[in-house]
């Protein structure tokens, strides 16, 4: 045994000890929490109480790093205390620590014990006790410590009753007396080793002196209390005086049940899982304690009561129930006020009941003490207002709800609610609403419960507003929740509102961290990091965390995963009014200011990264507001950006609504990269034309050209050619008119690219050139391998496949210099689709295979799908359709994440090509014609006259007239794009005659 807490405290297995009050302190904490980790917070308030230095956690290190060298010095094993993230643990082997080794023997005593096997069970409790050599962690003052010290001292009195209970069964009383009569002077108030004592002198027939220690009982408890014995020492008395006492333990109190849960509500909904679990662990894994803890409006009482009447028949002597008020409109309950409570609930009278908190807990653990008994402790504020009032008891449980975390109660099993989810939600809607209302509108009723957040409270509030308005649809309160300026207040009836539950979560924690909370509202996204909430709050980021951590341990923020938190949708709706209400307005400007800072930095040092640009093209340029965050989170690269992406999206529409112009259309700018490249084109098209409006405000021309231009990309992905070509014609006037021949550059490339795509192959080649002329004089050897991308396929798309194939060879011979991943994989997967073209099929398939790899790496979607269609036809050519039409498939998933329209396209009408020679006609001609309205939607020339030509294939045999006719359409757009494609068409309107 290497640890002693039964006691003065003890380390090293001899009687070595820490001597440093503050180390004794730390180490004393650890130990009362072996094998798991004590949060920082909780050491600091052991040490220092309510007055903590500003250096205490500094000076905690010092005190750890003592204790370490203390370890080494006495042949500890090294790493026997670890340190987290969160706070310090003491990692402990199973009889290294003497309170493991008590809770182990007492645990095998009473297995013996309720097996009858009396004498093992009484060789197991004196065991045990023997480990005791004074009061729990005796000599260490400080009030964490001392309070489980206390509860470990109450341990081994009740295990001494226990045991002298097994020892009477056995006769054993006459070695008993001399014990008892210090036991009971040392404890006068304890009525069980008092009635014990009594047994033990009768046993050796002195009931004279047994009447006397009851009398003395009496007149102690008369005098400190002002109360008469218990009812079972009475009855006792009275069997001492009558002569009858049978030698042994006294007989179980009979005493009435006591009920005094509320009821259990009637439309309980959801959580069945959580109270079958709760139920199981307590009725058949022994946990006494349960702690449940959630967010306001969570039905934390709800389900305790649920659970506590589910336990009736296991728990029949007493249900009890205490409101502690721990967060209400009235000061929480003391201790004392709790325990008087559940006394009266116990039928004991309340002259009765001690005027002091010790005479009551004393009596509070008497009279559970022979009771199969369940106690729900409601809305406690903290553990130091619980933990006094855990019962002894075996065969008590206890479920105690909080909105706070309790960390404090050693003894307890934590559960977290979470919110319902949406089925349990619409249905707890149903049952306070009417089912019938929210069967006639089941997707309204839907979306009146997302907006409740699927918080119980909401829901009912929501459901109580429908019951009470016959006439109201549900559509009509899901639109006064979507249109409201302040929906929290939809949320009320009467004097309950979820905002007030809210706000009495919010008034607990302190101002610091109450001020940390209403700024968080001011971000827009669903997602918060620490660093942000930082840059927020102008804090160091370890005070930054440590508000966090004290909303989280009040359910005011989930954290999600370490350093990530989210609000819920109605907390972060209550957290922007406060910010609202609360702040002045150059703070509240000055916040989002740093908000807009700190993002549009992070995100341009990535979106540089991954697009190989040159600095001058990604608008942060000023220094960022919080460099040390910047650098902390760029560091995380592409997955930060992917992750935060809607929240970008969210801060571009929050800088123009504030009037932040320039970070509006910067903002737009940095996201485009990842709203590009992984299809998200709602969003880059909201963000670019908000940036547009943004830039055209400013009368920034740069700004213009620069929306216009990824404007236009998203309008390339969607097939509006037309629109892309207008768009670049208007950047490359302002960038001539700007002489900025860098920018030029970029933008002859790509009007040449949307020439390209709507068939104007000639126009595209003389953009390219252009483009290519100011690459050599600007001697950028990355621009021109965007350009030799671009023109390569032009030529391929125009037939000129030998052309081609010497520009992708140049091509991938500039990427490989350049070393822009992208750029290698355009450059590899063009290679292949020219030498499919030219015949050449081995080297064509090895290099397609090595593109698709490389896309995938980037998550290139479009690259992808455009290689998957170019193997599909190398399959269905080569008489495997079956394999093609897989292909063609994956490549239509693809562009579908992609968002591109023309891709989509292009998969499909390929897919019916497989299908076709599949034998599949009806469906193959049912797919090219819904191509075809699609093409012809998005004026797509060149799909719209592969669609042609496919339903001209599927109707050869059938109606030949019909397929001439589809046939001549396809031709005539084929050369209108300038296709090489309208050779095969010319073939088969010859074989058509």
């Amino acid at each position: 045994m290497r640890f002693g807490i039964l006691g003065p405290l003890r380390v090293g297995g001899g009687e070595a000890t820490v001597t440093a009050g503050r180390d004794r302190t730390v180490l004393a904490m650890l130990l009362l929490r072996p094998g798991r980790v004590v949060p920082v917070e909780d050491l600091v308030d052991a040490v220092w109480e309510e007055r903590p230095p500003a250096t205490a956690r500094t000076q905690l290190q010092i005190c750890v790093s003592r204790l370490r060298q203390r370890f080494a010095a006495l042949g500890l094993p090294a790493g026997t205390i670890v340190t987290d993230p969160a706070g310090y643990g003491i990692r402990i082997e199973p009889d290294d620590l003497d309170a493991d080794m008590f809770a182990r023997a007492v645990e095998t005593a009473r297995a013996e014990a309720a097996a009858g096997r009396f004498a093992e069970a009484r060789r197991h409790y004196r065991a045990a006790l023997a480990l005791w050599r004074g009061p729990a962690l005796a000599g260490i003052p400080a009030r964490l410590v001392r309070l489980r010290a206390q509860a470990l001292d109450e341990q081994r009195l009740a295990v001494l009753e226990d045991c002298v209970d097994v020892e009477l069964r056995l006769r054993r009383g006459t070695e008993l007396v001399d014990e008892l009569t210090e036991a009971v002077e040392h404890n006068p108030l304890r009525e069980r080793l008092r009635g014990q004592l009594m047994l033990a002198l009768s046993a050796v027939g002195r009931q004279a002196d047994a009447l006397a220690v009851y009398r003395e009982g009496r007149r102690i408890y008369a005098e400190e209390l002002g109360i008469e014995p218990g009812a079972a020492l009475q009855e006792l008395h009275q069997r001492v005086l009558g002569g009858d006492l049978v030698l042994g333990v006294p007989e179980s109190r009979v005493t009435a049940p006591v009920r005094a849960l509320p009821r259990a509500i009637s439309d309980f909904t959801g959580r069945q899982q959580t109270v079958a679990r709760l139920v199981k662990e307590v009725a058949e894994e022994g946990s006494r304690v349960q702690l449940l803890d959630g967010m306001a409006g969570s039905g934390k009482t709800t389900l305790a009561v649920q659970v506590a009447s589910a336990l009736v028949d296991r728990f029949p002597d007493a249900q009890l129930f205490v409101d502690l008020h721990g967060h209400s409109d009235r000061s929480p309950l003391s201790t004392a006020a709790a325990a008087a409570i559940l006394l009266q609930q116990l039928g004991v009278p309340a002259e009765r009941v001690p005027a002091d908190l010790a005479g009551r807990l004393a009596m509070w653990r008497s009279e559970l003490a022979d009771r199969r008994a369940v106690v729900v402790l409601d809305n406690a504020a903290d553990a130091a207002q619980v933990v006094p009032l855990l019962p002894n008891g075996r065969d008590c449980t206890v479920l105690i709800t909080s909105r706070r975390r309790l960390v404090g109660v050693d003894a307890g099993r934590p559960t977290s609610l979470p919110v319902l989810d949406a089925d349990e939600a619409v249905e707890l809607l149903a049952r306070v609403a009417g089912a019938e209302r929210v069967d006639a509108e089941p997707e309204a009723a839907a979306e009146v419960a997302r907006r409740c957040g699927h918080l119980p409270l909401a829901l009912r509030l929501a459901g109580a507003r429908l019951a009470h308005r016959p006439r109201w649809r549900m559509a009509d309160l899901a639109e006064r929740l979507a249109g409201a300026a302040d929906p929290l207040a939809e949320l009320t009836v009467g004097e309950r509102s979820v905002a007030r539950a809210f706000a009495l979560s919010y008034e607990q924690v302190p101002p610091v961290v109450q001020r940390v909370f209403r700024l968080l509202g001011l971000h827009p996204g669903s997602r918060i990091d620490n660093r942000v909430a930082a840059v927020l709050a102008e804090l160091p980021l370890s005070e930054a965390q440590d508000a966090l951590d004290e909303l989280v341990d009040a359910h005011l923020v989930e954290e999600v995963e370490p350093g990530r938190y989210r609000l819920h949708d109605l907390i972060r709706e209550y957290a922007h009014t406060l910010g609202a209400e609360r702040e002045t307005g150059d703070e509240r400007r000055a916040a989002i200011a740093r908000l807009l800072d700190h993002h549009l930095h992070v995100a341009a040092a990535i979106a540089l990264t991954l697009e190989q640009t040159a600095p001058h093209g990604i608008f942060a340029r000023s220094e960022p507001v919080r460099p040390d965050l910047v650098a902390a989170t760029v560091v995380l690269g592409r997955p930060w950006l992917e992750e935060n992406r809607p929240t970008l999206t969210a801060l571009v529409r929050l800088a123009e609504a504030e009037g932040f112009l320039r970070q509006s259309w910067q903002l737009a700018r940095v996201g485009w990269t990842v709203n590009f490249y992984g299809g998200h084109l709602d969003d880059l098209i909201e963000t670019h034309q908000i940036g547009l409006r943004a830039a055209e405000r400013l009368g920034d021309d740069e700004a213009v050209a620069t929306m216009h231009n990824y404007l236009a990309s998203a309008d390339y992905r969607r097939a509006r050619f037309a629109e892309v070509i207008r768009r670049m014609e208007v950047v490359v006037g302002i960038y001539r008119r700007l002489d900025r021949p860098v920018e030029l550059r970029k933008a002859l490339d790509n009007l040449g690219t949307a020439y390209a795509v709507d068939g104007h192959h000639r126009q595209a080649i003389e953009m390219y050139d252009a483009s290519a002329a100011l690459a050599r004089r600007l001697d950028d050897p990355f621009a021109l391998t965007n350009m030799l991308n671009n023109l390569s396929l032009c030529l391929m798309w125009s037939g000129r496949y030998d052309e081609a194939l010497r520009k992708c060879r140049h091509h991938l011979a500039l990427a490989r210099q350049v070393g822009d991943p992208r750029q290698l994989g355009n450059a590899v997967g063009h290679l292949g689709m020219v030498r499919h073209r030219r015949g050449e099929r081995g080297p064509a398939r090895r290099l397609l295979r090595t593109g698709l790899t490389l896309k995938r790496k980037i998550g290139n979607r479009y690259g992808e799908g455009e290689l998957l269609n170019e193997l599909g036809m190398m399959e269905r050519e080569e008489g495997r359709p079956e394999q093609a039409a897989a292909l063609h498939r994956e490549a239509l998933m693809a562009m579908n994440d992609a968002g591109d329209l023309g891709g989509q396209c292009a998969s499909r009408n390929l897919l019916a090509r497989a299908m076709l020679d599949q034998g599949d006609v009806a469906s193959a001609l049912d797919l090219h014609r819904r191509v075809l309205t699609d093409a012809t939607r998005l004026s797509a020339r060149y799909e719209q006259a592969c669609a042609l030509d496919g339903m001209a294939r599927c109707l050869r045999h059938t109606d030949p007239d019909q397929a001439r006719r589809y046939a001549g359409r396809a031709l005539a757009l084929f050369r209108q794009v300038e296709s090489p494609d309208r050779r095969e068409t010319e073939r088969l309107l010859a074989e058509l005659g």
